[in-house]
């Protein structure tokens, strides 16, 4: 896919002179950017979600079976707080 930047011509200079110290293209340093910055995003974001599975896992207790249906449930909150 092609996009167009709007860059200070100043900026692009100097990226340029740094993409030719590195054998590179400006072109070349702003995909591996891009790449780097969307592959830490998925990293961070599935850390999160491993740390957040842990604390369940850690914190979660076996509360046994469930003897008690939605319906149980309704009856008691209408006794409990008159019909």
């Amino acid at each position: 896919m092609n996009i167009t930047l709007s860059i200070d011509e100043d900026i692009v200079k100097k990226v340029r002179k740094i993409a030719i110290d590195k054998e590179t293209t400006l072109t070349a340093m702003v995909r591996d950017y891009l790449t780097s910055l969307a592959k830490n995003d998925e990293m961070t974001r599935k850390a999160h979600a491993d740390k957040l599975m842990e604390t369940f896992e850690r914190l979660s207790r076996d509360m046994g079976p469930r003897t008690w249906t939605r319906e149980d449930l309704y009856e008691e909150r209408l006794g409990r707080y008159g019909r």
